[in-house]
């Protein structure tokens, strides 16, 4: 394989890894719910919770890791310059791991509600600055690249004196961000109604995907238009970056498959929400919105990448903008590592066998007052 088709191999596998987290993030976002239930009944969403948290966790440090090995550029500018912003990020996936591990454990000092506090945090959080970090891959960052002066780390990229804070300042941003949000708070919704066997837990489910999937769908097309809408960073073949309207509108109609794939994706979504909705006994609405999120997730990245365009625009220098030809790892190192990921099918696999044998039981209140401190969160 040419250096370019393992770039765009590459960039095909962290459309797949970063459309698993945004999916994962229903964990996050029914985190985000847990505030002013009863005891119980908030145990019952935690530990629904618990059984998947690691699975986000995991995928989480995967993206970056795979970032970091194939596009590393892009890694040391963004994870380096803007680490205010990744690290208010991580910090909220650190304390989420934290009170999962010690929120039932007797003898804590804090109580469980603190630790609630923490997973209510981490559940609001996390989404949000993570939808804003996407986000600044459409619509830019405030950063400039000394390409010739990579071997310095020091001086590979230089960001002003927020380091990432202003791009929670970004309308367009926040926008991303609280669309990324109320997504994961709608797909909660949806696993909470697969996965908890509990008629009162049902009824407020069912309630609160109303409201969050209305907010979802407002903020998922206002975001859209202004994706479609937006400028973007074309590269022609010389290497010579350039600013061009309507540039992922242009992509879209260029690679009809990726907009086929979204339409698709938007299509299962919105059958999982509606469908739940109107027909309160079926509880598959999960995987039909959880695919559809994938599939959605996947074509933005493509749009993102492919055809020419720089996945991370710089707004202080347009020769700066990243692409997936200035950022990639050598060609040996993509070969080498595209060996390690045939691995990949058979990792998912095992994902999709630990997921089935957890939830082969549905979980419900008698279960959470009956178990020992070692068997819940």
């Amino acid at each position: 394989m040419t250096h370019e088709m393992l770039q765009n191999y590459w960039w095909l596998i962290m459309s797949v890894l970063g459309a698993l987290l945004v999916f994962m993030l229903f964990v996050q976002g029914g985190q985000s719910m847990i505030a002013g239930t009863k005891w119980v009944k908030r145990s019952l969403l935690i530990n629904s919770l618990g059984r998947k948290w690691e699975l986000t966790y995991t995928t989480l440090v995967t993206f970056g890791g795979a970032f970091f090995a194939s596009f590393p550029l892009f890694y040391s500018t963004s994870f380096g310059g803007a680490y205010w912003l990744w690290i208010l990020i991580l910090f909220s996936f650190v304390i989420q791991a934290i009170a999962y591990e010690y929120r039932s454990k007797h003898g804590n000092v804090y109580g469980t509600r603190f630790y609630d506090i923490l997973l209510h945090i981490n559940g609001v959080v996390g989404p949000v600055l993570l939808g804003v970090a996407v986000a600044g891959m459409f619509f830019g960052a405030e950063f400039t690249v000394s390409k010739g002066k990579i071997l310095d780390a020091s001086i590979i990229s230089q960001w002003g004196p927020q380091h990432g804070l202003e791009a929670i300042a970004s309308w367009k941003n926040l926008l991303f961000g609280f669309m990324v949000f109320f997504l994961a708070r709608t797909l909660a919704s949806l696993y909470f109604i697969n996965n908890i066997d509990d008629r009162e837990v049902q009824k407020s489910q069912h309630n609160l995907l109303l409201v969050n999937a209305a907010i979802f769908v407002v903020l998922f097309v206002a975001t859209c238009a202004v994706i479609l809408t937006s400028a973007g960073v074309e590269v022609d073949a010389k290497g010579v970056a350039k600013w061009v309207d309507y540039k992922y509108l242009h992509n879209f109609l260029d690679m009809w498959w990726a907009l086929v794939v979204f339409l698709l994706g938007v299509d299962l979504v919105l059958t999982g929400i509606v469908k739940s909705l109107l027909n309160k006994e079926w509880k598959g609405g999960i995987w039909w919105s959880g695919i559809g999120t994938v599939l959605v997730v996947m074509s933005l990245f493509w749009v993102l990448g492919y055809n020419h365009t720089a996945f991370y625009p710089s707004l202080l220098d347009v020769q700066s903008s990243l692409t997936l030809a200035n950022s990639s790892s050598s060609q040996f190192t993509l070969t080498v590592m595209s060996y390690v990921s045939i691995l990949v099918p058979f990792v998912l696999a095992y994902i999709a066998w630990v997921w089935f044998k957890m939830d082969s039981t549905k979980l419900t209140e008698k279960e959470i007052k009956q178990a020992d401190e070692d068997e819940i969160y």
